[in-house]
């Protein structure tokens, strides 16, 4: 259905085999405050219901159109493309079939296309993770501000900000540049975002949410968006083919001058997501990825490797000589102040990650770790390395840990060191001291029973996810570092059958660094009291509750 009335703004919906969540996009577009507006929906050629969805809310509206394309591109350029031609308006944004625009977005981007001649307008975009509701905003630094910046050389580091979706284009400037979505490619987004950024002479940043992203980072595998599928090795070659493409266009454009800022982009933001998952990575994966990306870390400004924190830097090294069980092992620490479990010295009295000195001029300037300061850093800040080295079920609803803290510089003094593991579930701290005996210079282990049964827990029970942390005490002192757990080892779960019954499972974290976790689960009485008394109980009626938990123990 189509009205004669010429729409102010056209926005695009993608989709394929998504016939669920297609209705939310489109109501999202309906919705906005501006209505002015034409919505095609370009289905890359759906097997599932998405085709009679689509013609349904065509009927509705006269506003939506539908557009079906003849085969699947495998893709998102292709769909854009195709309603690229047929769109009927001076502006153009475009909407993924699984996420919004908030209400005001089209009225938002339009208003700063109306205050001055632009050929593109971008505002925030929230995140929202589909397991917790949580919302953040992407890259907020960079949209912190209302401006219109004068070309892209004016600030480079916009180039993090690579969605086409938290835009709005003027359709003159991409027919003037014949700038289209390349098709045959993934992350086309990167691609076509930083030639618009390149091209456009113009363009102004609103503070205001213009898009909501909702983000499944733990999907299973074969449902996940193709950048959470980074445990393909055929998603990294993708990734790094469309950085080739931009460099090209950079040289080819005159755009030298933006490699290093885009490199330090590729470094810091596509880079360190591969970095943070190679401590879960097989040995064959690990020397397929090395050998895909280790030819294109050649070819990087250096100045954007001299940008990084040393942590980051010292992961990407040790991929690039081939060390590979030692990028794993640093690659648990990003991000989480981890010190190495080793280093060693030269006789310039540079003090380097891992138990060899470098052989190579850069590998001594990446594995040179004197910034991080192991032997100088105030006591609370002072690097440690806790690796749980076993876990076994205790007594009841305890757990039995050995743990072994590294103190590479040497700051702990000669002996026995007091430590406890604390977890607080429900912002109650069960605190379990224990010793740390030295097994060599720097190197320490002790053995801790974990008594999950004698956490203090709320009335109403708690169920939740929490990370013990280990507590270093030294004159007055305290230190806090994350327990890393093995990463092969089987969760345990253990009832307890107290006054207040839960199922508590401990088990690694299964992503980022690996962190000890334990999950909290009310089962019987809890389960059945507990939302009730969430429900209906004020102060007066918690701490009766209270009372009686006290008088039945």
């Amino acid at each position: 259905m189509t009205t004669t009335r010429t729409p102010d703004a056209t926005i695009t919906v993608i989709v394929f085999n998504d016939a669920e969540r297609l209705p939310r996009a489109v109501q999202s577009l309906l919705r906005q405050t501006h209505s002015n507006i034409e919505v095609i929906i370009s289905d890359d050629h759906s097997t599932d219901d998405t085709p009679a969805v689509a013609r349904r809310l065509e009927a509705q509206d006269e506003r939506v159109r539908y557009l079906r394309l003849p085969e699947n591109s495998g893709g998102c350029s292709a769909p854009r493309n195709r309603a690229v031609e047929i769109a009927r308006a001076p502006y153009l944004m475009f909407l993924d079939s699984d996420d919004e625009l908030p209400a005001n977005a089209v009225e938002l981007l339009l208003a700063a296309h109306r205050e001055r001649e632009i050929d593109f307008a971008m505002g925030a975009v929230e995140r929202v993770r589909v397991d917790t509701g949580r919302v953040t905003t992407w890259m907020p630094h960079l949209v912190a501000e209302r401006r219109t910046v004068e070309g892209i050389d004016s600030e480079p580091g916009l180039l993090f900000e690579h969605l086409s979706t938290s835009k709005m284009y003027r359709r003159e400037f991409l027919d003037r540049h014949g700038l289209r979505f390349p098709e045959g490619i993934h992350y086309e987004d990167q691609l076509f975002s930083a030639q618009a950024y390149c091209l456009a002479r113009s363009f102004t940043v609103v503070p205001e949410p213009v898009y909501r992203w909702y983000i499944a980072p733990f999907v299973a595998a074969e449902s996940a968006s193709i950048s959470n599928q980074r445990h393909k090795l055929s998603n990294v070659r993708d990734r790094i083919h469309v950085q080739t493409l931009i460099d090209d266009f950079l040289t080819g454009s005159g755009h030298e001058g933006l490699r290093e800022e885009k490199d330090y982009k590729f470094l810091k933001h596509d880079f360190r997501m591969y970095a943070g998952d190679l401590p879960y990575r097989d040995e064959e994966w690990l020397a397929g990825f090395a050998d895909l990306v280790t030819p294109y870390l050649e070819t990087l400004a250096p100045g954007a490797f001299a940008r990084l924190p040393r942590t980051e830097r010292v992961v990407i090294q040790l991929v690039r000589d081939g060390r590979l069980a030692e990028a794993q092992s640093a690659a648990r620490g990003l991000g989480h102040g981890v010190a190495p479990a080793r280093t060693v010295t030269d006789g310039s009295g540079a003090v380097y990650w891992g138990a060899h000195v470098p052989s190579s001029d850069g590998a001594r300037r990446e594995l040179d770790v004197r910034d991080l300061e192991l032997e100088f850093r105030p006591f609370p800040s002072a690097l440690f390395r806790h690796e749980i080295t076993s876990v076994t079920p205790g007594p009841g609803a305890s757990v039995d840990l050995t743990v072994r803290t590294y103190d590479p510089g040497l700051r702990l003094p000669v002996g026995p060191q007091r430590a406890s593991v604390v977890v607080s579930p429900a912002r109650r701290r069960l605190v379990t001291a224990f010793r740390l005996d030295p097994v060599r210079p720097g190197v320490f282990e002790g053995n801790v029973r974990l008594d999950l049964g004698a956490a203090q827990l709320p009335v109403q029970g708690f169920e939740g996810i929490r990370h013990p942390q280990l507590r270093l005490e030294q004159q007055g002192l305290t230190n806090w570092g994350i327990l890393l757990a093995p990463l092969d080892f089987r969760s345990r779960t253990a009832t307890h059958v107290g006054t207040l019954p839960h199922e508590m499972t401990v088990e690694p974290e299964g992503r980022g660094p690996g962190r000890l976790q334990i999950r909290w689960r009310p089962v019987g009485v809890t389960a059945r009291i507990g939302p009730v008394v969430r429900k209906v109980a004020g102060p007066r009626v918690r701490r009766a509750a209270r009372l009686v938990k006290s008088a039945l123990r």
